[in-house]
Order: C-alpha cells, then sequence, then structure tokens
C-alpha cells in the first residue's frame, strides 16, 4: 500500500469507500455536524492505495475546540472490506496520530469503541461534550503531548 496525502480528485473514491464500510445515513451522526461547512486538515487526510490504484483505506481529521482549546477530531478512517485483517486501519491511524503530532496538534478527539482505540492511545475523555445524541461512553481522547487534555472541558464545537 502507499500512503500519501488525500488530493481532490480522490473525493469521489473516499466518499465511495466511507458510504460502503458506514451504515446508510453515516452524515446524521452527531460528529457530522462538527463537520459541517469546516475543511478537514488537509496535511493529515490520507488514502492507501494498492499497487493497481485502488483505494483500499482512508482516514480524515477535522479541527474542532473542547472549550477555547484546539483539537484535531479523528474520523472517519475506514478500510475496504477486501483489505480488512491486514493492519491497514492500524497504519492509518498510527500514521496519522504521528503526523498530527509533528504538525504540532496537543490533543485529539474522536467517537468509537474504546476496546479498539484503547490500543492507540485512546482512552474515555471526562468533561468533554458532543453534540447530542453521542454516547458519552464512546468518547475518546489522546493526549499528543503529556498533560495536553489537563484543564481542557467543554462542549465540542466546530472550529472555523
Amino acid at each position: 500500500m502507499e500512503l500519501r496525502r488525500e488530493q481532490p480528485e480522490d473525493w469521489w473514491e473516499v466518499e465511495a469507500l466511507y458510504d460502503l464500510c458506514f451504515a446508510p445515513g453515516r452524515e446524521m451522526l452527531s460528529s457530522y455536524r462538527l463537520r459541517e461547512g469546516v475543511e478537514p486538515v488537509p496535511e493529515l487526510c490520507m488514502v492507501a492505495r494498492d499497487d493497481l490504484g485502488v483505494v483500499g483505506g482512508a482516514i480524515r481529521f477535522w479541527p474542532v475546540r473542547v472549550g477555547p482549546a484546539p483539537c484535531l477530531l479523528l474520523g472517519p478512517v475506514a478500510v475496504h472490506p477486501t483489505r480488512q485483517g491486514e493492519g491497514l486501519g492500524a497504519f492509518l491511524i498510527q500514521e496519522g496520530l504521528q503526523h498530527a503530532a509533528a504538525l504540532g496538534w496537543e490533543r485529539v478527539l474522536l467517537v468509537g469503541d474504546a476496546p479498539y482505540y484503547s490500543r492507540f492511545g485512546f482512552c474515555k475523555a471526562e468533561d468533554v461534550q458532543m453534540p447530542l445524541p453521542t454516547n458519552p461512553e464512546r468518547v475518546l481522547s489522546q493526549a499528543l503531548v503529556p498533560e495536553a487534555w489537563d484543564g481542557v472541558a467543554g462542549p465540542v464545537q466546530p472550529d472555523t
């Protein structure tokens, strides 16, 4: 797999992958409300293509704020069903987090399953309120620098 920054011409293929991997109506999820009218962080949106040029996976990150603190919202991340079980999702997440830290981002937030994301350093986010009806148990955070979440609390808002 070749991992590269997502380009505008990748948009349709990446959206098709997200449609394939997630339930119909994915845009109705509360996390999508934080993305409306906001561009993702282009340096952190990546596409993995195989040697035939077929998209095998993709990841995006979006700028948000928790209270006044800047933060990244990870997601969506998806791997084509024919490529699942190869470690591609883990690779996308690890590379994305490393790039985010290198770019100076301090904290990351996502909505997901704690048993899966805990292996990447995510834990339940305390005192962070995602838009309803998000289950608070699924709101996870990670500090990319020590103590980055100390004192950070409040509602999650788009960072426009």
